[in-house]
């Protein structure tokens, strides 16, 4: 990706922010519409650091992309340099976009996405719902597909509760044990991983009790539902997979930049 996003890496904290720390918070910043980062997607095209001034410049795939992502990801910028104990002020600025204007002052000038849009209906919580609630779908198809393939049936899949198995993360693996029946199967840490990450996120997997997978509706389902649901958790993966392939075909076509794989 362009840019000096990759400049001094010293890992100071008793000084002005590093580029590496300010990529870090980048990088925990999802274009919501494609469950990835921004960093990863390239839209990042500049990061400068003045003191404890950081300003971040950034552009999207096309002039239109939708306004509401685009604030949500202004915000999310904003606020994950802004949480760095050297940092005291973040300034945002998208360009040539048809709502740059409206975006900057209002992420800058810390304003609702309301006082910015006054034409909105709905306020950006709903739409962030709606695009978390998808992007746990799609992550649920992988991590379907893993435990199946390492071995537990449908059934139990569907049955999964979050007080009744022992979960372990390395580095590359997962362990899944099913205290009852002494079920134990392990599988690659990613697919599983991700998911309870915005199964958590999403408020879905908080208590003992709660089922680890859920359908499109966020109702938890049975083994004779399993099918269905797998294939409800394909097309939203598949929805993101196609349109990530176009975004990214138009930001290399305006922009120059490919996302990397």
């Amino acid at each position: 990706m362009t840019g000096r996003i990759d400049g001094d890496t010293g890992g100071r904290v008793d000084g002005p922010p590093t580029h590496e720390a300010v990529r870090d918070r980048l990088d925990r910043v999802d274009d919501p519409e494609l469950d990835r980062s921004i960093v990863e997607l390239g839209y990042i095209e500049r990061v400068e650091i003045t003191g404890e001034r950081v300003e971040v410049g950034f552009v999207l795939p096309t002039a239109w992309c939708s306004p509401a992502f685009a604030w949500m990801m202004a915000t999310g910028m904003r606020d994950e340099v802004g949480s760095l104990p050297e940092v005291e002020e973040v300034r945002v600025n998208l360009r040539d976009h048809m709502h740059d204007e409206e975006i900057n002052r209002g992420v800058n000038e810390g304003l609702a996405f309301e006082e910015a849009f006054e034409e909105a209906e709905d306020g950006i919580e709903a739409v962030r719902e709606k695009l978390d609630e998808k992007a746990r779908l799609a992550r649920q198809f992988d991590a379907l597909d893993a435990l199946v393939e390492a071995g537990l049936t449908p059934a139990q899949v569907a049955n999964l509760r979050l007080g009744a198995v022992d979960l372990a993360f390395e580095a590359d693996r997962a362990a899944v044990s099913i205290r009852e029946g002494a079920v134990a199967v392990t599988l690659p840490r990613e697919p599983l991983a991700d998911y309870l990450e915005k199964a958590r996120a999403t408020g879905l997997v908080t208590d003992e009790d709660d089922r680890l997978f859920a359908d499109r509706d966020g109702e938890p389902f049975d083994a004779e539902a399993f099918d269905d649901v797998r294939r409800q958790s394909r097309v939203a993966a598949a929805n993101i997979t196609g349109q990530g392939a176009i975004c990214s075909a138009l930001h290399e076509a305006r922009n120059g930049v490919v996302a990397d794989d």
